[in-house]
């Protein structure tokens, strides 16, 4: 992979997505979010009534249906078979069912080749939870964003409650954490900072601070 690929792994709600979109505006770089890529077949799986423990299906409707990222008026969009469904894939249920579904060996093969492909011309900034150790183990500069679960629970909660989330914030620190958990122990490409990423904790920083520090370590490596 080009080494002017900037990798942004972290546990969700850490702010990677709302980063790494912000840096690559700020860059002229492509914003890749591969964290939508897996909530986009998930929901599928969803809609589908699929059994989300199969992955043979969830693969083979993968290669079927390919996903499309655009970006439009500088936002990303995401795309099953035409229809627009970068809300959707955020809702509560897709959530809670996405770590499953990224646990899937077969369809991180399949993802995996999609991801690399996307970034195949370099100058691209992608975000997830295994860019730095497996997607682009290459890239040029590699962070690792996180924050306490109490302060990634509440910027989710905030997020949902103008969607109309019903539930509480405790219950969304349990889910976190469920997920966290997931993340970190499944057996392909678990979540992990890598050897060489530069760790940021966001929990009292805002976005735009997050973005100059690593704006800073960019300069840096571009000074080495």
């Amino acid at each position: 992979m080009k080494k002017s690929n900037i990798a942004i792994d972290g546990p969700a709600g850490a702010g990677k997505s709302t980063v790494a979109k912000r840096l690559a505006n700020q860059l002229g770089y492509i914003y890749i979010d591969t964290g939508a890529m897996y909530r986009a077949l998930t929901l599928q799986g969803l809609n589908a009534k699929m059994d989300l423990h199969d992955q043979e299906k969830l693969n083979e409707y993968l290669k079927q249906h390919p996903i499309q990222l655009t970006v439009e008026d500088g936002l990303q969009k995401v795309y099953i078979d035409g229809l627009d469904v970068t809300e959707e894939i955020r809702s509560l249920e897709v959530s809670k069912n996405v770590s499953l579904v990224a646990a899937h060996p077969l369809v991180r093969k399949t993802m995996l080749q999609l991801q690399q492909d996307l970034a195949r011309n370099g100058h691209v900034v992608m975000d997830g939870r295994d860019i730095g150790t497996h997607v682009l183990p290459d890239a040029g500069l590699k962070i690792f964003l996180n924050a306490s679960i109490k302060e990634r629970a509440k910027r989710r909660y905030e997020e949902l409650i103008e969607k109309g989330y019903k539930g509480t914030l405790e219950e969304l620190i349990d889910d976190i954490s469920l997920r966290d958990k997931k993340d970190q122990e499944r057996t392909v490409a678990p979540l992990k900072q890598a050897d060489d990423a530069i760790l940021i904790d966001t929990s009292t920083l805002s976005i735009q601070e997050v973005v100059e520090k690593i704006l800073l370590y960019l300069r840096e490596q571009i000074g080495k």
